[in-house]
């Protein structure tokens, strides 16, 4: 795959150039203090080992420019005579050939590392998108057929205790409406959610009371409602309460008992 962004791993900003900058004068620093000791050998050590260091945690651009400077400094300070660009000998076309052959070998091998790197973690970070992706659809899918699901043994079972059901309740978050012409108007319950209530073929011979109390306070389980048995007589009969969690919503479906 290619990933045109891996050359783009170094970080951006005036942050690194003043890196750069502070990686030099170290590099001249140590080796100043060091050339008592070293004298002519290896006037440039100093200043690769800073040029690679700054291609490894700033880039290419502020390690060709650590390696020009460093080449400057140490042609000018460390190659006899010291302190003297007039002159040019053996010395200093050893410097001119060794010095930004290695480094620029060193820095070339550091930086395709680096973008190889790089680019590793782009790819890395695309799969781990694609595969949350992967996940987040899995799931909504999951989702969606158990709620088809429970949609179809809803209707299994409002068709098989169709003439059983007292009423139909749906519960949603927001307003919503079951159809019907005597279905009854929505309204809040005590969890914040709106109800709507469809009458079914055994509502309207259930007591009003009980139609009150258990529209507002419905659950699932077992619920005792009072049936009419003659025009003032009532009889306490047990019901059924069932919850499908659908995909348009949860409704709860109340019938008589078997």
């Amino acid at each position: 795959m290619q990933v045109n962004n891996a050359r783009r791993w170094a970080p951006r900003g005036p942050r690194r150039w003043f890196t750069a900058g502070v990686a030099l004068v170290v590099a001249a620093g140590v080796r100043l203090l060091l050339h008592p000791v070293l004298g002519p050998i290896m006037p440039g050590t100093a200043f690769l080992i800073a040029a690679v260091l700054i291609e490894y945690f700033c880039g290419l651009a502020p390690a060709l420019v650590v390696m020009i400077s460093g080449l400057c400094l140490a042609d000018y300070l460390f190659v006899p005579p010291y302190g003297r660009l007039d002159v040019f000998d053996r010395s200093d076309i050893a410097l001119l050939v060794s010095y930004p052959l290695i480094t620029l070998l060193v820095i070339a091998l550091v930086e395709r590392l680096r973008r190889s790197q790089f680019r590793a973690e782009l790819l890395a970070a695309v799969a781990q998108s694609r595969y949350e992706m992967l996940l987040r659809h899995d799931n909504e899918r999951v989702v969606a057929r158990r709620a088809t699901d429970e949609t179809h043994r809803m209707l299994h079972y409002i068709a098989q205790h169709n003439r059983a059901l007292i009423l139909i309740q749906a519960l949603q978050d927001k307003p919503f409406a079951l159809s019907g012409h005597d279905a009854d108007a929505a309204r809040l319950s005590g969890d914040g959610l709106t109800v709507a209530i469809a009458p079914g073929p055994r509502h309207a011979d259930v007591h009003g009371d009980d139609i009150a109390r258990i529209g507002s306070a419905l659950s699932p389980g077992h619920q005792r409602v009072r049936f009419r048995t003659g025009e003032h007589d009532w009889k306490p009969v047990d019901c059924v309460c069932e919850r499908f969690t659908t995909h348009v919503g949860d409704f709860q479906v109340l019938r008589v008992g078997d």
